[in-house]
C-alpha cells in the first residue's frame, strides 16, 4: 500500500481535519527560546516516560513485601540479565528529572514568566515539582536496605510534627505506628499508581495552559522575531534530550547501581542520610527547633505556590523599583548559596 492510499485509509477511519493537527505545530515562539537554556521544558517529560518504561520492567521482578523486597532487588541487580542497567536507568532518570524540573523552575522564576495571566501555569509547575519529590521518596524506600529503611523512618517521623494532621497522616502512610509491611505496600501503591496518575493529570493541565497562553516573552527584551514550534523548537528539545540520555547511559555503565545491607529495624546506622534533593530540608530541620522548622518549611512551600500573587503584590507596593532585577538576583543568589552550602556540608 502506497503512502497516499495509507493516509486516505486512515483519514476515512480517523476523520480528524489535518489543519487541527497542523495549527498547534505551527505555533510561533519568542526568539529567545532558541537559546539552549530555554529548552529544558521537554526534558522532564522525556525522563518521566523513561522512568515509566523502566519502572514497568522492574515491576515484573520486584516483590513489595518486606520478606522478599530486598532479595528481589538483589536478584534484579545481580542475577537478571541487564537488570542492573534497567535499575540504573530508572534511578538515574529520577535524579536527572529532579535536576531538570528544578532548573526549569529557576529559569521561569528568574525571568518572571509566571506573571499574569500565567499564574496557574506556575502553580501546576510547583505541583509537578512536589510530585517529583514524592516519587523520589517513595521509590527510594522500596529498595528496603538499611539506608532506605531508616531514611523512610526518619522522613515519616517528621510528618508526626505537623500540627493537627501529623499523627493521622503518619498512620495513613505507614499503616501503623512504625515502618512495617503495610508501609512498604502503601509506598509501592503510591509510587506505581497514585503519584504517576496525579503527575500525568497535572502535567496535561500544565501543557494545556502553556499552549493556551503561549510562551512568555523575556521582560525587557526588545526583539520581536519568532520561530516555529515545529520543527525548530522540537528539534532543539530532541537534541537536549539525546544529550541527557547519552550522559545517563554513560553514567549507569561507569557507575552501576549497588545495594547496601538488608534492612534491620533493630540496628540503627551510624549515619542516616536522605537522597541529596532532601538535604536542604533535612539540614534546616536539624539547625532549628522542630516546630520552627516545620512552620518555616510550610511557609516556604506556600510562598512557592502563591509566588505569582506575592510578586504582583510587591510590585504594587513598589512600582518602578526594578522588582524584576531584584527577584532575579534573589533567585540566583539563593541557588548559589544552596549549592555552596551543599558542597561544604
Amino acid at each position: 500500500m502506497s503512502a497516499g492510499r495509507l493516509r486516505a485509509w486512515m483519514g476515512e477511519r480517523v476523520p480528524i481535519p489535518v489543519e487541527s493537527l497542523r495549527k498547534p505545530l505551527r505555533e510561533e515562539l519568542p526568539i529567545h527560546l532558541k537559546q539552549w537554556l530555554f529548552c529544558l521544558g521537554g526534558t522532564p517529560l522525556l525522563l518521566f516516560f523513561l522512568q515509566v518504561a523502566t519502572g514497568i520492567l522492574l515491576t515484573f521482578y520486584y516483590v513489595p513485601y518486606p520478606a522478599q523486597a530486598y532479595d528481589s532487588v538483589r536478584h534484579i541487580t545481580f542475577s537478571t540479565r541487564f537488570g542492573w542497567f534497567i535499575r540504573g536507568l530508572h534511578h538515574g532518570a529520577s535524579q536527572l528529572m529532579f535536576v531538570a524540573v528544578l532548573l526549569h523552575m529557576i529559569r521561569v522564576f528568574v525571568t518572571r514568566a509566571y506573571r499574569a495571566p500565567r499564574e496557574l501555569t506556575w502553580v501546576m509547575g510547583t505541583a509537578l515539582f512536589f510530585l517529583t519529590l514524592g516519587l523520589g521518596f517513595t521509590g527510594y524506600s522500596l529498595v528496603y536496605d538499611q539506608l532506605s529503611y531508616w531514611a523512610t523512618t526518619v522522613g515519616t517521623n517528621l510528618i508526626a510534627a505537623v500540627p493537627l494532621i501529623g499523627q493521622p497522616l503518619l498512620w495513613m502512610l505507614r499503616g501503623g505506628p512504625d515502618v512495617n509491611s503495610n508501609t512498604l505496600a502503601r509506598f509501592y501503591d503510591f509510587h506505581i499508581g497514585v503519584l504517576p496518575t496525579l503527575f500525568v493529570a497535572v502535567l496535561v493541565l500544565h501543557i494545556v495552559l502553556v499552549r493556551l497562553h503561549g510562551v512568555a516573552r523575556l521582560e525587557g527584551d526588545p526583539r520581536t522575531q519568532t520561530y516555529w514550534f515545529y520543527p525548530d523548537h522540537v528539534l532543539r528539545e530532541a537534541a537536549v534530550g539525546l544529550v541527557v540520555l547519552l550522559v545517563l547511559v554513560v553514567y549507569v555503565i561507569l557507575s552501576p547501581p549497588g545495594l547496601g545491607p538488608r534492612a534491620d529495624p533493630n540496628v540503627t546506622p551510624a549515619s542516616i542520610r536522605p537522597e541529596w534533593y532532601f538535604f536542604p530540608s533535612y539540614r534546616w530541620l536539624k539547625l532549628v527547633p522542630m516546630q520552627a522548622g516545620i512552620w518555616t518549611s510550610a511557609l516556604f512551600v506556600l510562598s512557592m505556590i502563591f509566588w505569582p500573587w506575592i510578586d504582583s503584590f510587591l510590585e504594587h507596593l513598589a512600582p518602578g523599583k526594578r522588582l524584576g532585577l531584584i527577584v532575579g538576583s534573589a533567585g540566583w543568589l539563593f541557588t548559589i548559596v544552596l549549592l555552596v552550602w551543599e558542597a561544604l556540608s
